[in-house]
């Protein structure tokens, strides 16, 4: 199991935010050609999205999957650029049942720069 982010700032029943300095890790292990892609933040927005189902049930969720994924915006490449500084990863939650969920995804620069906004649909197991 890969866990990229390094802790819970805040979360609710919709919303949550975490933050993530692994993408300055020379042994991250998305890492390409000793660089570190603008579209791995991806997998760190799911990893909140993640976290977050997990804390709304009070356990972790059953498997799933990624059905569908839509990106608005995804800036930043490299992603392990030091300028970048501390990541904060957000998820909010618009629908959720036994069946999947639909995350509003976000990856910010230190600074509050945009680096990725889009929308992940995922499917669980029955």
């Amino acid at each position: 199991m890969m866990c990229l982010l390094d802790g819970v700032v805040a979360w609710t029943e919709t919303v949550i935010q975490c933050r993530a300095v692994s993408h300055l890790d020379p042994a991250n292990p998305l890492r390409r050609g000793g660089r570190l892609s603008a579209v791995c933040g991806i997998e760190y927005a799911l990893q909140a999205a993640a976290v977050h189902g997990a804390l709304r049930s009070g356990a972790p969720q059953p498997p799933g999957y990624l059905a569908a994924l839509r990106i608005a915006s995804l800036t930043a490449d490299p992603l392990d650029d030091p300028a970048l500084g501390v990541l904060a990863v957000g998820a909010v939650c618009e629908h959720g049942d036994s069946a999947g969920l639909i995350y509003a995804i976000t990856l910010h620069a230190a600074d509050g720069r945009a680096l990725l906004d889009g929308r992940a649909t995922i499917v669980l197991s029955p």
